[in-house]
């Protein structure tokens, strides 16, 4: 049976490819795989940013590390990779890290690299959110699979 395809945060599927090297990885994964054909992508590391890198937020539209390197392109090109890598899959939903300065689709840190988040999105999810995906996020993954089993069908369970 064809599964619904979902581009998920590669640090979310488990690969270590944060920031500091680790992953994120949901507890539910076996779940999410059940339903939908996960796409895993790091438009960080598809934009050519290595693993371990310098932790970086979102300043003034620019992607920043707290050393003031200015990684805003590298984010940018990324995503853009991204995006392309999700339509030739046919995705339209996503399921993003939050916070992270690619993924985060509700709350960003907020250039200070104190700790304190915002309202906000990252470069990934805006440029995701701008191209018509819905967006979810670890905290409303029954939300995501509410939507799309009784959308998609439940014989693809």
């Amino acid at each position: 049976m064809k599964k619904l395809p979902l581009v998920i945060s590669a640090c979310l599927a488990g690969r270590c490819c944060r920031y500091d090297g680790s992953s994120a990885l949901l507890s539910c994964l076996n779940a999410l795989d059940e339903v939908f054909e996960l796409i895993a992508l790091c438009p960080e590391q598809l934009g050519g940013l290595p693993t371990p890198r310098s932790c970086a937020e979102l300043v003034n539209r620019r992607v920043l590390t707290k050393e003031g390197l200015d990684l805003t392109e590298p984010f940018v090109e990324g995503s853009r990779k991204a995006l392309a890598l999700a339509r030739a899959q046919g995705c339209s939903i996503a399921l993003l890290m939050e916070r992270s300065p690619s993924c985060g689709s509700t709350c960003v840190y907020d250039g200070t690299f104190s700790g304190t988040l915002i309202e906000g999105e990252g470069v990934f999810a805006n440029l995701l959110r701008e191209q018509g995906f819905t967006l979810y996020t670890p905290k409303t993954i029954d939300a995501l699979m509410k939507a799309n089993t009784v959308s998609y069908g439940s014989e693809h369970r």
